[in-house]
């Protein structure tokens, strides 16, 4: 990959308090990898050579102790608890300037001047509960996950169960209800009953053929959120480096 004739582009990604991270992504895809990766609000540090892109990244980490990842549990916590986006923006700007000022930044990657983006809007972030929220820990032929999808923050999708009334930032949802694979299910283990707000990690359905829902109600297993396995990324996460490409 050293001979890798693009531009790189290292950016600032902010998932939450204390939840910054350094990462690089091939400048033709734009913000593409942010959205992938469910970033609330980023910033973009410098551009260049693969090889310097990949220096600025390790210096961040060894000098000032910036992660290159995160997981999926960390980020959802993280989302429940946002600060005003004053506050996100201010934290990447402190760690924009504490990384240009570092002595052995790489003369081939060109320095980019401070400037935030947040997706606030584009994920739905006002949409999803500060608690309450369930997550679906895995599917089975004949699940059901019924209801109105809220928010959709990187690969993770947030529904309301149909038999919730919802509150008032749930308008413009849309409808959803699928059946996955097989005959409808008869009602899977710690579901919901289809009221309140749940989280999917969309790369769970990959394979499975979707059908009109039967039932009114979620019957996927759903977990509280933060009990239990899960907290890493699966395939497809952070770590997936084709993604980059």
């Amino acid at each position: 990959m050293a001979d890798d004739p693009r531009t790189y582009g290292v950016y600032l990604a902010y998932f939450g308090p204390g939840l910054l991270k350094v990462g690089i992504t091939a400048a033709e895809r734009g913000a593409a990898r942010l959205v992938e990766q469910g970033a609330v609000t980023y910033a973009w540090l410098g551009y260049g050579p693969l090889m310097a892109a990949r220096r600025a990244e390790t210096l961040l980490g060894t000098a000032l102790d910036v992660r290159d990842r995160f997981g999926k549990a960390e980020k959802r916590a993280a989302r429940t608890a946002l600060p005003p986006v004053p506050e996100r923006a201010a934290a990447l700007a402190e760690l924009h300037g504490a990384a240009r000022g570092l002595a052995g930044w790489p003369e081939a990657l060109e320095p980019v001047a401070f400037a935030w983006t947040d997706h606030t809007e584009v994920f739905g972030l006002g949409r999803i509960p500060a608690t309450g929220v369930g997550e679906v820990e895995g599917l089975v032929a004949g699940d059901e996950v019924v209801g109105t999808v809220v928010a959709g923050v990187g690969a993770d999708v947030y529904v309301r169960g149909a038999g919730d009334a919802g509150g008032a930032g749930d308008s413009g949802g849309a409808g959803v209800a699928g059946n996955v694979g097989g005959a409808g299910g008869a009602g899977g283990a710690g579901g919901v009953g289809g009221t309140g707000v749940l989280v999917v990690d969309g790369r769970l359905l990959a394979g499975w053929v979707l059908r009109g829902a039967v039932g009114g109600v979620t019957t996927a297993g759903v977990r509280a959120a933060g009990k239990g396995a899960g907290g890493e990324d699966r395939g497809g996460g952070e770590g997936a480096q084709g993604s980059l490409f």
